[in-house]
């Protein structure tokens, strides 16, 4: 019997960042024969982000696996209800239901260090350079200076809008817990991820595990492309997995 073919990967970033957050795990992934794509998208509103990430899928392969990285979680939340969609993974993510929003979900938890360290300013919701400490705090300097000065501002009213639908309550879903994050609550992350029952993995990482954390990142895209999401502890923390049962 021939090998089944290599699912396509297509990411998803949050804001704050461009889809080259994910530069330290696409070459290797790209090097082991993966089809791979970073959606584009402005950050202007959620219905426009998400069409960008469906218009992706029409450039790559079928089947897909979405990784969704914070509001970018909110993205292949409704994104991955396309047919093309075979597997979700998250990191440090919103998931919202169908009856929240990515605010609503966030005010379920603790306001996280960054919001002291942002300013809205023509409709948009700036980091000041203050928040990059809160935001990658385990990088490098110079990693922390050039995302700050890349950064993508997200339209001021972008969490509180709205896509239907829900692909996690339908697709095998796994999620990266960073348990430092100061930018989106730890919590946040365990609650979202138990509630979708994912494949749970926790690293000890800023907001940022794919940069600080690139060889964990890349064992879970790759077991969740090889329909191989088991509960285990993770490679480099030994950190628990949750419960996946029904």
């Amino acid at each position: 019997m021939s090998p089944q073919p290599k699912p396509s990967i297509v990411f998803a970033h949050g804001i704050w960042v461009d889809g080259s957050c994910f530069n330290k795990v696409i070459p290797p992934l790209q090097a082991e024969g993966y089809e791979v794509m970073a959606a584009r998208y402005g950050l202007d509103t959620h219905a426009g982000d998400v069409a960008a990430v469906i218009s992706t899928l029409g450039r790559v392969s079928s089947p897909t696996i979405l990784v969704g990285h914070s509001y970018g979680g909110s993205v292949i939340t409704a994104a991955g209800t396309d047919d093309r969609v075979a597997g979700l993974v998250y990191i440090a993510a919103f998931a919202p239901d169908e009856d929240e929003t990515s605010q609503s979900q966030q005010d379920q938890f603790p306001v996280t260090d960054v919001f002291s360290h942002t300013e809205v300013a023509d409709g948009r919701v700036w980091m000041l350079p203050s928040g990059i400490e809160c935001f990658a705090g385990d990088l490098s300097e110079l990693e922390k200076k050039c995302l700050w000065a890349t950064h993508a501002a997200p339209a001021a009213d972008l969490f509180n809008q709205k896509v239907e639908g829900v692909a996690w309550r339908s697709k095998p879903s796994s999620y990266i817990v960073a348990k430092s994050d100061r930018t989106v609550h730890p919590e946040l992350h365990r609650f979202a991820a138990r509630r979708m029952r994912a494949t749970i993995y926790e690293v000890e990482s800023s907001h940022l595990p794919m940069l600080s954390r690139p060889s964990a990142v890349l064992d879970v895209i790759r077991t969740a492309a090889n329909g191989r999401a088991l509960i285990r502890e993770d490679l480099i923390e030994n950190g628990p997995a949750a419960d996946r049962s029904r």
